[in-house]
């Protein structure tokens, strides 16, 4: 078996969204003209700008990494590869139920154009769903981890993971979504990261909703390293929610080894953004809060790592 994983310390501050940023920041549908597209990328500077921020002020440079697309944030990729930073890029389109790679056959050429140190996926992947649907993007995903682990590629692979329920599960629960992230939710992501592998799809380091208990985080650690992946990594991602419910997941998964980190990004940004972009408070104090935002989430896990007795 082709050796995997990543297993050293990981904090992420992801910026990569597309559709979503472009729709709800903005308010854009559509086609981009060249200024709003540049506006979009002005935005996505000051994310950036509250990164190496918060490296200045004590986040370890070694331990710290961005996820920006190269749609928006190209300069911003060329940038931190310069100044030796993680860097992360989507190879994913936007905004799609079914994975598909955003530049087709030609993937392989924007990877090395930027040689990101990891190359993420987002996919929606239920093992109750659709048996083809699943079928395709597997072997869709199968052929993206075989060029990432061959010697055409210097970049590591990150597989984000959403699991969403079907409507017999949901109907099972009354409607309660709580619950199916409670109790069904935990199961299905590892029964998802089993097949996905028994489908030659093999990331280094998976990116994956927050998890309520630390039973459930061993769950998912152990589908993820079974089978000789030791060092396969998992990290926990923010799903925009609050700081409270993030802090929450950051010090449950923080204490489970194989947890390496996380990848939090509207937790991080999207209120000084929106704060900044309303003439609300000035650049400066949008970059400020936001490498806060970052340190504190660092600080989290930090601290809840070195709580645990090794």
């Amino acid at each position: 078996m082709i050796t995997v994983g990543f297993d050293k310390p990981l904090y992420i501050l992801p910026f990569d969204h597309r559709g979503s940023f472009q729709k709800k920041m903005f308010g854009w549908d559509g086609e981009l003209t060249d200024s709003q597209t540049d506006e979009i990328a002005a935005a996505k500077r000051v994310i950036y700008d509250a990164f190496r921020s918060a490296i200045r002020t004590g986040v370890p440079k070694e331990k710290a990494g961005i996820l920006v697309d190269e749609q928006f944030g190209a300069a911003i990729l060329q940038d931190a590869a310069s100044e030796g930073y993680i860097t992360c890029c989507p190879v994913e389109k936007s905004g799609q139920d079914e994975f598909d790679l955003e530049y087709g056959r030609e993937f392989a050429d924007h990877i090395n154009a930027f040689t990101p140190t990891f190359c993420k996926v987002l996919v929606r992947y239920n093992p109750a769903g659709d048996a083809e649907l699943n079928r395709c993007q597997a072997t869709r995903l199968k052929k993206l981890s075989d060029y990432l682990h061959s010697e055409r590629s210097r970049s590591k692979f990150m597989f984000e993971l959403l699991v969403p329920a079907e409507k017999s599960q949901m109907d099972r629960l009354n409607g309660d979504r709580k619950k199916y992230d409670f109790e069904l939710r935990p199961r299905l992501m590892a029964q998802a990261i089993q097949e996905l592998q028994d489908a030659g799809v093999e990331p280094d380091v998976w990116k994956i909703e927050g998890l309520e208990r630390r039973d459930d985080c061993r769950r998912i650690v152990g589908a993820a390293q079974r089978n000789g992946r030791d060092s396969v990594g998992c990290i926990i991602l923010g799903r925009g929610e609050d700081d409270t419910k993030v802090r929450e997941w950051l010090a449950t998964a923080a204490a489970v080894p194989g947890f390496i980190g996380f990848a939090v990004g509207r937790t991080s940004f999207w209120g000084p953004l929106v704060d900044w972009r309303a003439n609300q408070i000035s650049r400066a104090q949008a970059v400020e809060e936001i490498a806060w935002r970052y340190r504190e989430f660092v600080n989290i896990f930090e601290t809840q790592k070195e709580a645990v007795p090794a």
